[in-house]
């Protein structure tokens, strides 16, 4: 974005999300000043770049979050939307270097760009720079991707970032010795917090909702829809809770057994429960 004029010796722009300005005149004509003159603070141009910087900062917010979606989903998405959306800044920070995947399972790489023409430039696991055009792509969570420890070895060599958390997402694989019957795991119960209160506090800064006595995330898990859920104690209650164990319902609500539950509700359901376990008091000193 250019420099705008604000017709009274200044010069006002949005630098680093940020509004900037510098003067016009003088022995400092050109050079952006440090802080904000007290002669602009209320100026419409000032206001107008402001509101358009929180639209900007909700406007990555939210590609993001459906980037992420989608990823933690597996959902089909059109090759043709991510060819629109790329040149957008926003969008293309959210998916550069996310792993996607074509029609074709051995049509895996990181999203490097797209073209008008409605191709998706990947980067493969040979160091090649492939182009792919189905007419969907995924952009797997983790826990399917087969070569997951060669896509983290090999990125981790090209230096690359992922703004959304895929492939150094933690990831739980479901045991096979499940019992028939069993619909719950105690794995991270019992960590205890001083209050109900910072135990629904931590819940709700991690993005998870918490409805009556549980914290739960709902996962799209091949053609279903499973909301795990995690005991944090009942509302209004001021003592001290511990958590509780992790379970997982189906959209009528009824408990799975957990040998029906899949593999990235599992693994989704498990990063909650060890998420909020994480926050526990630790007990210091000889008798912890």
């Amino acid at each position: 974005m250019g420099w705008v004029s604000t017709g009274d010796g200044y010069e006002v722009a949005l630098v680093e999300g940020r509004v900037a300005a510098r003067a016009t005149t003088g022995r400092s004509a050109g050079r952006q000043l440090k802080s904000l003159p007290r002669a602009l603070k209320g100026h419409p141009e000032v206001d107008r770049l402001r509101r358009f910087a929180e639209w900007l900062e909700r406007h990555d917010a939210a590609c993001v979050a459906q980037v992420d979606a989608w990823m933690v989903s597996s959902l089909p998405v059109p090759t043709g939307l991510l060819a629109r959306v790329w040149p957008d800044t926003a969008w293309q920070s959210a998916l550069r270097d996310l792993v996607v995947v074509g029609d074709d399972p051995d049509d895996v790489g990181f999203l490097r760009g797209a073209t008008d023409a409605g191709e998706l430039q990947l980067v493969n696991l040979d160091g090649e720079t492939v182009r792919i055009a189905p007419r969907t792509v995924t952009l797997p969570h983790p826990v399917l991707l087969p070569d997951l420890d060669d896509l983290r070895d090999f990125a981790a060599e090209l230096g690359m970032v992922q703004r959304v958390e895929q492939i150094h997402r933690g990831t739980w694989r479901k045991p096979e010795d499940l019992r028939a019957r069993s619909t719950e795991v105690r794995d991270f119960a019992g960590g205890s917090f001083r209050s109900r209160f910072a135990l629904a506090a931590r819940a709700s800064s991690l993005g998870y909702r918490v409805s009556g006595g549980y914290a739960t995330t709902r996962v799209r898990d091949g053609v279903r829809t499973v909301e795990a859920a995690v005991w944090i104690g009942e509302p209004y209650w001021d003592g001290g809770v511990e958590t509780g164990a992790l379970n997982w319902q189906d959209q009528d609500g009824r408990a799975l057994p957990l040998v029906e539950v899949g593999p990235v509700a599992w693994s989704e359901g498990m990063r909650m429960a060890a998420a909020l376990y994480a926050g526990r008091v630790i007990e210091e000193g000889k008798n912890a």
